[in-house]
């Protein structure tokens, strides 16, 4: 039977909001009519393309088709290709795990076939930090960004190329809310920052990696075909927020969780109750902004119009293999999700952690992200 319910407590945001520790005023919007591309995908019948994994956490693709994994607790990195079994290819030297921490995200360097960097974003002993190697030398790692400040919880971790060529990152608060607010931390931030680590020019403030603020924990990134960059994040406890992310943008936390009537911050898009949610990766694929929920145990389908409008969002997989924190869209249109039940969080059946892979039948186009070199030129090394 087809996994898949549309649930009233995902709510499109209208405006009316509170506080962080108040209870919310949130009515739910006409929702908008927007057709949903979750229905082009077989969700009742998976390819399981890896088992036995150790928290897969970051997942990106090399030109071949083959995934690149990210294994939080072991700090190793594993090729996976449907009907082999995944082969290490590194252990990145100086993660410590523990808590939320370890090896985290991963991406593939959009000019992979004449750089061949891959690049990881991982906690060690002191800090939260970024760096790239290749695979022919995965034990030289070259450091991009460090000295982040890690926590056992709210490191964020989600890194991703955007369609300008530059490396984003989703980095938490650290377990501490006043870090999200200044501007002297780089915690509770989306930073974006060149291939090599510089800052970019245009940032919106100068000589600062920082793109948006007042985040608690973003742990998904993922741009539409426009090129509008969708993040989520984690709430405390009244809401989870999908949001829109713009330069410079203030989104709030801790003056705010959720929706607010306040003009200085950017209101979500979408919010669930965390037992929904608890919001990790994302992709686009078909219109739809997929969003793997790691409490919630779904993976959430937000239709996105090609003006913007967001739709009535969908749950499918529910319960179906529990916690889920990564999703991608692969390059020949496939959806790839990983589970994450060995997390400390989950309950892990003997083949946990998995990969699950979903087709369409139909080749989608390439994410913005990876929209291919030309873009990313321009923003080299």
């Amino acid at each position: 039977m087809r996994l898949r319910a549309i649930l009233a407590v995902a709510v499109l945001v209208t405006g009316l909001g509170t506080t962080a520790h108040a209870e919310a005023e949130v009515q739910p919007a006409t929702a908008p009519v927007v057709a949903s591309g979750a229905e082009s995908f077989q969700f009742a019948d998976p390819e399981i393309v890896a088992t036995g994994l150790d928290v897969p956490w970051g997942l990106d693709f090399l030109p071949d088709g083959s995934a690149l994994v990210a294994q939080r607790d072991q700090g190793s990195v594993v090729r996976v290709r449907p009907g082999r079994p995944p082969v290490q290819v590194a252990r990145i030297p100086g993660v410590v795990a523990g808590g939320e921490g370890g090896l985290l995200g991963l991406a593939v360097s959009p000019r992979y076939p004449r750089d061949r960097w891959v690049y990881v974003c991982f906690t060690t002993a002191s800090d939260i930090r970024i760096t790239r190697f290749r695979l022919s030398a995965p034990q030289t790692q070259q450091v991009i960004l460090s000295g982040l400040t890690r926590a056992s919880i709210h490191n964020g971790g989600r890194i991703a190329f955007g369609p300008d060529g530059l490396l984003y990152a989703g980095i938490g608060d650290a377990a501490v809310p006043a870090n999200a607010q200044s501007l002297a931390s780089r915690n509770g931030k989306i930073l974006r920052i060149r291939p090599n680590g510089g800052i970019p020019a245009d940032n919106p403030f100068p000589n600062s990696p920082i793109y948006s603020y007042g985040h608690r924990n973003v742990q998904g990134l993922a741009w539409d075909p426009r090129g509008r960059l969708f993040a989520t994040e984690f709430g405390q406890a009244t809401w989870d927020e999908v949001n829109v992310i713009v330069r410079g943008g203030n989104y709030g936390w801790p003056i705010v969780e959720g929706p607010s009537n306040d003009p200085r911050f950017r209101a979500p898009v979408v919010v669930w109750p965390p037992a929904q949610a608890s919001p990790s990766g994302a992709a686009f694929a078909n219109g739809t902004l997929f969003v793997a929920a790691l409490r919630g145990a779904r993976l959430w389908a937000v239709p996105v119009s090609a003006a913007g409008t967001v739709g009535t969002p969908s749950a499918e997989l529910t319960g179906a293999y529990g916690r889920l924190r990564t999703v991608e869209l692969a390059p020949d249109g496939s959806l790839w999700v990983t589970t994450s039940n060995r997390d400390d969080n989950g309950t892990p059946t003997p083949v946990d952690d998995r990969i699950l892979r979903f087709t369409t039948g139909e080749r989608q186009p390439p994410p913005a992200g990876r929209s291919g070199s030309h873009a990313a030129d321009s923003a080299q090394p």
